[in-house]
């Protein structure tokens, strides 16, 4: 009987057990707080003749992962293993898969649901919540497989292709994990490795980091940005609309999907659903109509005429930027894990357009430094660590008689105080409510 090893049980982790166990494997499921320690792992390898390693995307690259591979036991992920899952059981359905800093949870969703109003069936996943390879095994008549990939997803991709890949954008994010912003960027580029020309490849040309790495792409190039340019985007803004060629396909004013980030969004929505073939009418009254994810500059409560916007989601300074600008002078709540990045981008637009900071997390004492550093107000400045302690404070001084935005944008991720980004959302909105009701 073949075997194998994997290292994480999250979603991907027991997707993959599924998966591989449904092929016929002996699974080791490696997890040092539900299952196997890697301590017993590392033992196992030793030991067992293991013919394939699957390590979750969550999951560092620790000495079991290295001694795997130094064994020469392939590594690879679960998006690896629905790939060939897929291809030996000859399952028909396409593969849409969407990667970038910013936007891809946003388009991943969005793009089922155009799909689904078109009367296609079709399933997200990946990094999305749901594993890719059992998704693929227990869905194998879906039309459209609509694939999340987070750069951590495409580091151990080696066959798989997908047949539209859309890079969103590219910012700064995750120097934790990464030797430099090359190596980051040139990861997410992952995606595209296997296609043929007959495959479809996004391109946003307002993304000057992804026009940088246009050359590493195998697959057909289609251009589409904010604006024209000598690419010749098939899929443009231009006069308050979106074309596609010279066909206008909605008022961007009429959009349900607001601000510069969602603009964005929209266009490549739009790309895929005129790739696909789906009637402009369709995708247009699908834009007018659909409603903006949770966690995502989702406007929840008021208290009198204090607005409180929940976006937990903004786990990197580009996207809490995207935020902040979308307001006249909010009261910004940010904050959380340290990612090892610059900081003076995000504190510059504190400094430039931010009422009020209150700060969280392992990165509040950098951001107050650098702050009072950049001669922002240190009586505008609250570093009062936890979201508990942060609401607590707004609720003794906010007047609800007068017009604020109260913005959760914290502009990094979670995994110092939560989970993730939807539990961090989650404690936020019950905590608002809480203080507030």
């Amino acid at each position: 009987m073949k075997k194998a090893m994997i290292f994480g049980a999250g979603v991907s982790g027991k997707g993959s057990e599924k998966t591989l166990k449904k092929m016929g494997y002996k699974v080791f499921l490696i997890d040092d707080k539900t299952g196997i320690s890697s301590e017993d792992g590392l033992k196992i390898l030793e030991t067992d003749s293991i013919n394939i390693f699957i390590k979750s995307p969550g999951v560092p690259y620790t000495e079991l992962v290295k001694k795997a591979l130094e064994l020469g036991i392939e590594v690879i992920d679960d998006i690896e293993l629905g790939y060939r899952y897929k291809m030996i059981n000859n399952i028909k359905g396409k593969i849409i898969a969407i990667t970038g800093t910013n936007g891809k949870t946003t388009v991943t969703s969005k793009i089922q649901e155009m799909l689904g109003k078109a009367g296609y069936k079709a399933k997200v996943c990946g990094n999305i919540g749901y594993s890719f390879s059992e998704t693929v095994m227990e869905n194998p008549t879906l039309d459209y497989y609509v694939l999340e990939a987070s750069s951590y997803q495409l580091e151990n991709i080696k066959e798989f292709k997908a047949d539209i890949c859309l890079v969103i954008n590219l910012t700064p994010d995750h120097l934790s994990r990464y030797r430099d912003l090359d190596h980051y960027y040139d990861t997410k580029f992952n995606i595209g490795n296997k296609q043929k020309e007959r495959e479809y490849f996004l391109v946003n040309t307002s993304c000057a980091e992804s026009l940088k790495r246009v050359k590493k792409i195998s697959g057909n190039i289609i251009f589409l940005g904010s604006t024209e340019t000598d690419r010749k985007e098939l899929v443009f803004a231009k006069e308050g609309k979106i074309y596609f060629k010279d066909e206008s396909v909605l008022d961007i004013e009429l959009a349900s999907l607001k601000g510069k980030h969602n603009l964005e969004n929209m266009l490549f929505i739009v790309c895929v659903g005129k790739i696909l073939d789906i009637p402009t009418e369709v995708i247009r009254e699908f834009l007018y109509s659909t409603k903006t994810l949770e966690h995502r500059m989702e406007n929840f409560f008021s208290y009198g005429k204090v607005e409180f916007i929940n976006d937990s989601k903004g786990t990197n300074i580009d996207s809490t930027k995207f935020a902040v600008e979308a307001f006249e002078k909010p009261i910004l709540i940010c904050g959380g894990y340290d990612k090892r990045l610059d900081l003076t981008p995000l504190e510059k637009l504190i400094k430039d357009r931010v009422k009020e900071v209150y700060l969280i997390g392992d990165i509040a004492d950098s951001l107050e430094a650098g702050l009072l550093k950049m001669g922002y107000p240190k009586d505008k400045i609250f570093n009062l660590k936890t979201l508990d302690r942060v609401l607590e404070q707004i609720k003794l001084k906010i007047n609800q008689n007068e017009r604020e935005i109260v913005l959760f944008s914290p502009a990094t991720s979670s995994f110092d105080q939560f989970k993730n980004f939807e539990e961090r959302g989650k404690i936020f909105k019950e905590l608002v409510i809480s203080y507030f009701n």
